[in-house]
């Protein structure tokens, strides 16, 4: 199992990889830790994450670039050959996502459900 914060990276695409089966896949960058932590370059880590069924439709519908989610799930590694040369990746086959913040309207602000109470004065 991992866990992460992080942030999308981009839109979710959904997707129908197999009958009656929702797929949503995206890139989240990583939260979390210092410059220092990533070797002070400065540069942020990218993770692919993959999301299933009903929970997919509800990430690819209310998670914007840039949104906030926490993502508990299993790592999966893969590799392939890509003109003549051996390339590999790991990512993240999304158990469950929290949304960490509101949900993002079409100008990419994030929406408040409802107005702040008028203070006395």
């Amino acid at each position: 199992m991992i866990a992460v914060l992080a942030r999308a990276g981009a839109e979710l695409g959904l997707a129908e990889p197999r009958a009656g089966a929702r797929a949503a896949d995206g890139v989240f960058q990583g939260l979390g830790g210092d410059e220092a932590d990533r070797g002070g370059d400065g540069e942020a880590d990218f993770l692919a994450v993959a999301v299933w069924d009903r929970q997919a439709e509800v990430c690819a519908e209310f998670l914007g670039k840039g949104s906030r989610v926490a993502v508990d799930g299993r790592l999966r590694s893969r590799s392939w050959q890509e003109e003549g040369k051996r390339r590999s990746a790991v990512g993240v086959v999304a158990r469950r996502v929290e949304f960490l913040g509101g949900p993002r309207s079409d100008d990419g602000a994030e929406v408040i459900p409802f107005a702040p109470a008028a203070t006395a004065g």
